[in-house]
């Protein structure tokens, strides 16, 4: 037998295996082109609807900005008095600490220092 009498199946075999390889790179290359379209088409859509929704939502968005920042000082007294009542009866302080409303503990300030 000559070498390639023995040699010619297993190139046609070979050669039919890389005809095989190159259509399932194609079909997957294929897939993928089609899936990436179909995503970015998606997300194109989910984000002109999350703009359209940012737009309706804005104008209560700043209205809402705008009345808490006119009753930021109001708010901030309410805590404070809360802080304070807290302070005077000890059986309030386990609902201010389960709001994170710990109230500081008063220290005297410090003396002076004198010179000698």
């Amino acid at each position: 037998m000559n070498e390639s009498e023995t040699s010619f199946p297993a190139q046609t075999e070979l050669m039919d295996q890389i005809v095989a390889l190159r259509h399932q790179v194609f079909t997957l290359l294929l897939a993928l082109v089609v899936i990436s379209g179909t995503l970015t088409v998606y997300l194109y859509r989910q984000a002109s609807v999350t703009s359209k929704d940012v737009a309706a939502i804005k104008p209560q968005a700043t209205l809402i900005i705008k009345m808490f920042s006119e009753n930021r000082a109001g708010m901030e007294n309410f805590v404070n008095q809360l802080k304070a009542y807290g302070v005077m009866h000890p059986d309030f302080q386990p609902i201010l600490k389960k709001y994170g409303l710990t109230p500081q503990p008063t220290t005297a300030p410090a003396a002076p220092k004198t010179k000698k």
